[in-house]
């Protein structure tokens, strides 16, 4: 069990329908019956359901993330795309920026450090990600590759205590491998010192994401900094996303 205010992002990538919202039943009757507890729970479903999720979610305790936005804060012709603002219009709260799955397609640390601006000037947090790929890792590049991230991600950002960081290696999303504890550990302190003596962050909040589940978060949580959960696979099952936060809090 810890003390401490936990996070806990449900990323359901491209699934779900409308169907899938009845899945937030269970979540949202969890949440009423722990209020005393110190969570914080996000979704981030796709674009199309983000006006049907905030409307589900807008009494409740949960919030609402969206999983990318383009880096024009208000609009503009870009077909596609979707700015900060009108994320902020439709009831979200928070934005996953700098998703590896993203990065694999060609986004730049420099349009991720303009995202994260332009997010943030319209009143959004940012789940900035960051991560290591297997190759990387191997050649112990890892935490040279963070530094790098972090730095050119938040090149003079202003107020970056709206910021949630979500350290995910590449290697462990969807595999079902995760870091060794010590490993963990380690980069988890190092990406906190960073963001305290570059960043001027008090307490900054660092998050771990990559093939997070019910029978392996209880040893997650005891890894000493980290501070919530980037859920791929197992948010979009409300057990298992319910599994993850009671053998967090508990």
């Amino acid at each position: 069990m810890t003390n401490k205010y936990m996070y806990f992002i449900a990323n359901w990538k491209m699934y779900g329908d409308l169907k899938s919202l009845n899945s937030l039943n269970k979540v949202i009757k969890f949440t009423n019956t722990n209020k005393r507890k110190k969570i914080k729970l996000i979704y981030c479903p796709p674009y199309t359901l983000l006006q049907a999720f905030y409307k589900k979610i807008k009494k409740t305790r949960i919030f609402l993330g969206a999983q990318n936005c383009h880096y024009e804060i208000s609009s503009g012709p870009f077909t596609g795309s979707i700015s900060p603002q009108m994320l902020k219009r439709i009831g979200s709260s928070y934005v996953i920026i700098g998703h590896s799955e993203n990065r694999s397609e060609g986004e730049t640390d420099n349009q991720i450090n303009k995202k994260i601006k332009s997010c943030i000037e319209s009143g959004l947090k940012v789940i900035f990600c960051i991560g290591e790929s297997s190759l990387q890792r191997r050649k112990k590049l890892t935490q040279k590759i963070l530094k790098k991230q972090i730095l050119k991600g938040l090149l003079k950002v202003r107020f970056s205590n709206n910021i949630l960081l979500a350290y995910e290696p590449i290697w462990s999303i969807g595999t079902g491998n995760v870091p060794k504890n010590y490993e963990l550990n380690k980069n988890i302190n190092f990406i906190k010192q960073i963001l305290k003596n570059k960043h001027k962050m008090k307490n900054p909040k660092v998050l771990y994401g990559g093939s997070v589940n019910p029978k392996n978060v209880k040893n997650l949580t005891s890894i000493e900094g980290i501070d919530g959960f980037l859920v791929g696979g197992a948010s979009q099952n409300a057990k298992k996303f319910i599994d993850i936060v009671k053998k967090t809090i508990i």
